[in-house]
């Protein structure tokens, strides 16, 4: 997927930590390229580094340019991120729409943003093949620069098939067999109290608790764990000394 990563450009941007924040948000989803046209501060910028936490991949790789047709001059699908209109006829598309396109296009893409202040001047957007906005409150339309890029690299990353860490660590369901084992131990338990009295809805409740039990597919630690809590119950309560 490396070659359908769009480059994310930031225009003029104006403090060190909002690049940072910027960078952070971008290895968040998988994105490496950053490009940055006259940063206000120059470059590199102290400030930078204690705002990624950590995305240092980033910022070691970013690249300076003198203008936006420069930074751009090698993509052939630029999206300008405003959520104003600036009398320039472009197609509007959402961050949905655009990670869409970009994974489906040929050729390199770039996600374009402006300074924190301003924004995109007419001249910017005028660049790009289409713009790149985002529904949002019209009584407060402002996002802060890492905001937005997370917003495009999110949606960027759902074509991606990117590692999701807490999938991976999740342990699959007991074997049928350690679920009986549970199950058996709470009919056990339940038959000494009389649970499954009357006899007419013996069956009726045997079948709600095994259904109570299969429903959450329990892996086998966590089998292990009830097992456990049974077993304690089930001994004789020792007086404590």
């Amino acid at each position: 997927m490396a070659d359908k990563a769009p480059v994310i450009v930031l225009v003029r941007p104006q403090l060190g930590e909002n690049i940072g924040k910027a960078a952070r948000a971008m290895l968040n989803f998988g994105l490496t390229e950053m490009r940055l046209v006259t940063p206000r501060d120059g470059w590199p910028n102290p400030s930078a580094g204690p705002a990624a936490s950590g995305a240092d991949v980033v910022l070691e790789k970013a690249e300076v340019f003198e203008t936006l047709a420069d930074a751009v001059a090698d993509c052939s699908n630029v999206y300008a991120t405003t959520v104003r209109k600036r009398g320039v006829t472009k197609p509007v598309v959402t961050p949905e729409e655009a990670a869409r396109e970009v994974h489906a296009a040929t050729g390199r893409s770039a996600y374009v943003f402006g300074p924190e202040r301003s924004g995109l001047e007419t001249e910017d957007v005028a660049l790009a093949r289409a713009i790149l906005t985002v529904p949002i409150n019209p009584q407060f339309a402002s996002l802060n620069l890492a905001q937005a890029v997370i917003l495009c690299a999110y949606e960027w990353s759902k074509g991606a098939d990117l590692a999701q860490p807490t999938v991976e660590e999740l342990l699959p369901p007991a074997p049928q067999d350690e679920l009986e084992g549970l199950i058996g131990h709470f009919e056990r338990l339940l038959e000494e109290k009389n649970y499954f009295w009357p006899e007419t809805r013996a069956e009726a409740n045997r079948l709600t608790l095994r259904n109570v039990l299969t429903k959450p597919g329990w892996n086998h630690l966590e089998v292990r764990t009830l097992r456990g809590v049974l077993s304690t119950l089930e001994k004789e309560r020792r007086p404590r000394d």
